[in-house]
């Protein structure tokens, strides 16, 4: 018994070390590779396809501004002010799939970095432990700057696309720094599943998302709710 008990308490503190020190290097290190990445891979190998990945990484600096505050707008509202997890938007999404209806979620930009950046996808609830874990931590040890870059920087923006260089490359032959309001707001506007709506050529839906969010981006930064650089 007692063997077992140090197998477990041995597990659990490389557990810990190994985490801790995987969060801390990240703050400083480009994420260049994502699990999403590899499996998105193997997936395209399984249907025949071929193998797309389009990944770029830039600095925050080199961000327009609104590109943090499109995201922000689309997809996390009081980022700028919750510490990982916004409580009263899982309980309005928890009540609204309750009720019926199109799916909705109510995870933060955060627990969506650590998603994408540490873990796999998926809905069981040890990914979703997991995911809470490590939330937890690069709220604790990285600034919100570095949250958002990193998010903007990994995450899925097309069939292979990945984060904001690459999108702003392939769909309007630029460099983020250059990138206007309306391709910030268009590009968040497509995060919902962005391998189905499309940026390059947004129907009706994508189109009306973008002009909804451009305006929620100029009502966040009147009121302080928008990161500025």
């Amino acid at each position: 018994m007692r063997i077992v008990y140090k197998i477990i308490r041995n597990t659990i503190v490389l557990f810990l070390a190994v985490t801790i020190l995987w969060v801390v290097a990240l703050r400083f290190i480009p994420v260049l590779f994502t699990p999403l990445m590899f499996i998105r891979l193997a997936e395209q190998a399984k249907e025949g396809k071929d193998m797309r990945l389009k990944h770029s990484w830039t600095s925050y600096k080199n961000m327009p501004y609104y590109a943090a505050t499109a995201v922000i707008a689309a997809e996390d509202q009081n980022f700028v002010k919750h510490h990982g997890f916004d409580f009263k938007a899982i309980v309005a999404a928890a009540q609204h799939n309750h009720e019926g209806g199109k799916m909705r979620g109510g995870s933060t930009i955060s627990q969506q970095t650590a998603k994408n950046v540490f873990l796999w996808p998926g809905r069981s609830w040890v990914r979703k432990g997991f995911e809470t874990y490590f939330t937890c931590l690069i709220e604790l040890m990285w600034p919100k700057e570095r949250i958002i870059e990193v998010y903007l920087n990994s995450i899925e923006m097309g069939d292979g696309i990945y984060g904001i260089e690459a999108a702003a490359d392939i769909y309007w032959n630029c460099d983020t720094e250059d990138m206007t309001r309306m391709q910030c707001a268009t590009l968040a506007a497509i995060l919902p599943n962005p391998r189905k709506y499309s940026a390059e050529n947004p129907g009706p839906y994508v189109r009306k998302r973008a002009n909804s969010i451009f305006r929620s981006m100029k009502f966040l930064e009147r009121n302080g709710y928008a990161l500025q650089k």
